[in-house]
């Protein structure tokens, strides 16, 4: 059978069923924002950024007289700015082979390469996420261990439907290991015998060598709340869009000590509520930090979320032993200036990743555009007639965002 000369819209194809088969994290988050961005406002398209609406809340009268309530509406927004690309030269002779041949040779290598930095981008959504249970630097070694990331889910309420856990090869063979000890044939045998662990407690499990590494700030000493919090400090209204809360801390153990986004925290007497009732919880609130702080003389504005609401229908913290939170101590998770695998379960609300086709460039003449499960890849050939060889570019467009951090968790073992 005579081979087919190979164009670009075969190539764009072939690219974008692989890239798509090659992606872990990026399959388990929500990808239904696409749709969004492909609508068209009185002949004009939406831009690079789209909103998207905060879910609202209520409190529950007590009795029967009317106690109407206003609508208070946040807004987060999600913006395509992330560009990847692979460029590759074929000469006239591989554009002659079979598709099949060319995909596992160039194609396929290329996709995993692309693949894996598409993931990476999504495992550094984990600095937006505020709860992490278990000991920093302890494997998960146990279903007890593990059983802590969607008990932590289920205080909050999240949805049981929809879990995804991802963990770095320490921590999942270290559970694999464990499970191999249980008489259970569905979980027993394809541990041992092809290390998969599947299924784990409602949680649809993945290893992945992508889980990011979260490095502490040098941050010690007895760090304690600076000025003034109270119930009034601020309200909803204030944060309904961004969820984020400047605080100021103070003796730091040293003058230029750091704080780094995705340090986490919690403060003495600030506990958790549940989300639907807001009764408080037996655990601390987590708070983790969204912006890099340098101290000067020992203290620093840091910018964190959730913002603290203590009371009304969006109450985030039950505030116990104190009416003011000034001077109370604050405790970083983790040893200060050491890295940490940021192991996750969340559910897939909680990271949205949205794949949008790039515009045919003018002047290019053979251009493929290839949208697959909701991933798109441009494809633009070169030609170089001197050497009789074809430049190829491929490029991506996409952009991810926490949208509900709420829906998610930081695993770590226990002692």
């Amino acid at each position: 059978m005579a081979n087919t000369t190979l164009t670009a819209d075969i190539i764009a194809k072939e690219a974008v069923r692989i890239l798509d088969n090659e992606l872990v994290m990026a399959k388990k988050v929500f990808r239904g924002y696409e749709e969004e961005f492909s609508k068209n406002i009185n002949g004009y398209k939406v831009g690079d950024t789209i909103s998207i609406r905060r879910p609202t809340d209520f409190t529950v009268r007590d009795g029967p007289v009317m106690a109407v309530q206003d609508v208070v509406e946040g807004k987060t927004t999600i913006k395509i700015d992330t560009r990847k690309g692979i460029d590759f030269k074929f000469s006239s002779q591989d554009l002659t082979l079979k598709i099949d041949e060319l995909s596992e040779r160039v194609i396929k290598p290329a996709m995993v390469q692309l693949a894996n930095k598409v993931d990476v981008d999504l495992h550094g959504l984990y600095t937006g996420v505020s709860n992490w249970v278990g000991t920093p630097g302890q494997l998960i070694n146990s279903f007890a261990d593990f059983a802590k990331g969607p008990e932590r889910l289920d205080e909050g309420a999240v949805p049981q439907d929809g879990r995804t856990g991802v963990l770095c090869p320490a921590d999942h063979w270290a559970l694999v290991g464990s499970q191999t000890n249980l008489y259970n044939d569905t979980i027993n045998k394809p541990a041992y015998r092809e290390g998969q662990t599947g299924m784990v407690g409602g949680i649809d499990l993945y290893m992945t060598q992508n889980v990011a590494t979260h490095i502490t700030g040098s941050r010690t000493g007895s760090t304690l709340i600076d000025l003034s919090i109270t119930a009034s400090t601020i309200s909803y209204a204030d944060v309904k869009d961004t969820n984020q809360q400047t605080i100021h801390i103070d003796a730091l153990g040293g003058a230029t000590q750091t704080v780094k986004a995705g340090d986490v925290f919690t403060i003495d007497g600030v506990y958790a509520v549940n989300p639907v009732t807001k009764a408080p919880l037996s655990y601390l609130k987590m708070f983790t930090v969204v912006q890099d702080a340098t101290a000067v003389g020992s203290e620093t504005d840091l910018v964190i979320t959730p913002a603290m609401i203590w009371t009304g229908a969006f109450k985030t913290v039950d505030v116990q032993g104190v009416t003011d939170l000034n001077n109370q101590p604050v405790t970083f998770i983790g040893t200060a200036s050491t890295g940490y695998r940021q192991n996750m379960i969340f559910h897939k609300n909680a990271f949205a990743l949205v794949s949008v086709p790039l515009e045919r460039p003018p002047g290019a003449v053979d251009v493929s555009r290839q949208t697959y499960k909701g991933t798109s890849v441009r494809v633009i050939p070169v030609y170089d007639g001197t050497n009789d060889e074809s430049a190829w570019r491929l490029d991506i467009l996409y952009g991810k965002k926490v949208i509900d951090e709420r829906l998610a968790t930081r695993i770590s073992g226990t002692p």
